[in-house]
């Protein structure tokens, strides 16, 4: 079939929510143009996703909305556990300033994070969103790009795209497209999500509030200055009214305003697609995943998805790396997704007692577990795992930091305070706890990537404590912030990191322009 070049683009992306949209300005960001296929029109108005984490910050700021998202957001605590009396058993504390730079918890509205990342997607010429449009068919599946047809109101069209990234959700057409089929992970309850705008003075703690109830278990969360969130797990027979379920959180007789937002059911279920991808054609967010919410990480999840491919089909596309390295998205976000999954549906039976008889004895268990000293610190760090070992991550015995993300704090360049990823960029980079000897230096100039020694940054520390945590001498970073390799402390010289030549040759160099901007910021921060 010939292709019709004028209709050829790129990526298509299908679907315009914040997986989508996000994905398509981290593409524009690398000069990837993209058209995103969406059939509404707008933002869809009702609130859904209300939390995130400060990995996910990070990857908003990597798409250029880190300070809008700020602006609209609300950090949270963390997170306690209450029995049936609503008596805290446990608390799980989250801080104000995490790993990534960002609070660990924050809030928010999701129609108003959507408006944001469509603000910032309209504002890039690189992306053409097309609303009201129906998508109708993806493929074939060829070696040559891909066909996707798709309906509006003037009629059936089509475009030709080099990469299709599916992100239209649960039902997604892309998934069929693609012969993928979910793996049941065993976990499938019925809930009623009830969102609530009052002035009233409801009781909570500014986090997030888990009632262990068997009878009942419940979730209750504050999401901005007059917007709340309770989730109520189903019974069977009639359900109680709104105003009865949510009596223990407000005023006694409270007869205020009161205004339900959004009152729906939701069937909350653990799944995993048995590929992401086919060809040309990937899965992204809950196209690929489904999580229940217990630990707030079902649109984390998908945004982890579009920051750890965009990259890497960036560098396919653009720079002419070899296609096997958009083969690395898959193995591995998911494994790093189905544990996330997991731990969500372990938390969920913990903390709602499941529905069996042994519901009790796990309460008890739980209350005692969250006696032990230093548990709940231990809980309350990051959620996200390190990744698993593979071409982009070389793991070991001595490579502690590898898979893991590198901190970002605040450094001092030219006078001026930025956020550490401002500085990195989109390329490969090399932080050393010392200043870079020959060796290292050599290594780094003929890959086209900076070596910093983390002293001349001008941080507060954090990276050299990260570095002599880790019991590192040196490490690479890929372009998402994740450690690829380690030089391991005490390492005779630097000559050791020569097989990153190896690894990096799977994606390229940076082009010439990317490599001489990259030596002319790099001159304030190396000597």
């Amino acid at each position: 079939m010939t292709v019709d070049e004028a209709a050829r683009v790129p990526v298509v992306i299908v679907g315009a929510g914040p997986v989508g949209v996000t994905a398509a300005l981290l593409l524009a960001r690398r000069g990837i143009r993209s058209v995103v296929l969406e059939r509404h029109r707008d933002v869809y108005p009702l609130p859904r996703a209300v939390a995130t984490d400060d990995e996910v910050c990070r990857i908003l700021q990597a798409a250029g909305v880190g300070e809008e998202f700020a602006a609209i957001a609300r950090p949270a605590n963390g997170l306690r556990l209450l029995d049936a009396r609503h008596r805290v058993m446990a608390e799980f504390r989250r801080t104000g300033h995490g790993l990534h730079g960002y609070p660990q918890t924050s809030m928010f509205d999701q129609p108003e994070l959507e408006r944001v990342l469509r603000d910032a997607l309209a504002r890039r010429p690189e992306c053409e969103l097309r609303g009201g449009v129906e998508v109708t068919g993806i493929g074939p599946d060829t070696t040559g790009p891909v066909r996707v047809t798709y309906r509006d109101g003037d009629g059936e069209h089509e475009v030709w795209a080099d990469a299709v990234l599916g992100c239209d959700g649960a039902g997604s057409l892309t998934r069929e497209a693609i012969g993928a089929v979910w793996e049941d992970l065993r976990f499938e309850e019925h809930w009623t999500v009830i969102d609530v705008r009052t002035t009233a003075d409801v009781r909570c703690w500014e986090g997030v509030d888990q009632v262990c109830d068997p009878d009942r278990p419940a979730t209750f969360m504050r999401v901005g200055e007059d917007r709340y969130r309770w989730e109520f797990r189903l019974r069977e027979g009639a359900e109680q009214p709104v105003r009865e379920l949510v009596a223990p959180w407000l005023p006694p007789s409270y007869d205020g305003d009161f205004e339900v937002v959004r009152e729906t059911q939701y069937t909350f279920r653990a799944r995993v697609a048995d590929r992401w991808r086919r060809g040309r054609v990937f899965l992204l967010g809950d196209a690929a995943h489904l999580t229940p919410p217990f630990i707030g990480q079902g649109l984390c999840s998908g945004l982890r998805d579009a920051y750890n491919l965009t990259w890497k089909l960036a560098r396919v596309l653009q720079q002419g790396a070899p296609a096997g390295l958009s083969d690395t998205y898959e193995s591995e976000r998911k494994p790093h997704a189905r544990h996330v999954i997991r731990l969500a549906v372990a938390m969920g039976w913990a903390m709602t007692g499941g529905q069996d008889g042994a519901a009790a004895l796990r309460r008890r268990v739980l209350a005692a577990a969250c006696r032990i000293p230093g548990l709940t610190e231990l809980a309350g760090r990051d959620l996200s795992p390190p990744l698993t070992a593979g071409p982009l991550v070389r793991r070991g015995v001595r490579r502690g930091l590898a898979g893991t993300h590198c901190p970002q704090p605040w450094v001092n360049v030219d006078g001026r305070r930025i956020r550490l990823d401002e500085l990195l960029g989109d390329s490969f980079t090399v932080l050393t706890a010392t200043e870079p000897g020959p060796s290292l230096t050599a290594l780094a100039h003929s890959l086209g990537i900076r070596a910093l020694c983390v002293t001349d940054l001008g941080d507060d520390g954090t990276l050299a404590a990260w570095l002599r945590a880790g019991r590192a001498d040196a490490v690479l970073l890929r372009p998402d912030r994740v450690v690829m390799d380690v030089v391991p402390a005490g390492g005779r010289d630097f000559t050791s990191t020569a097989d990153w030549a190896a690894l990096l040759h799977t994606t390229r160099s940076p082009v010439p322009a990317e490599r001489t901007a990259l030596k002319s910021l790099s001159r304030s921060t190396t000597r």
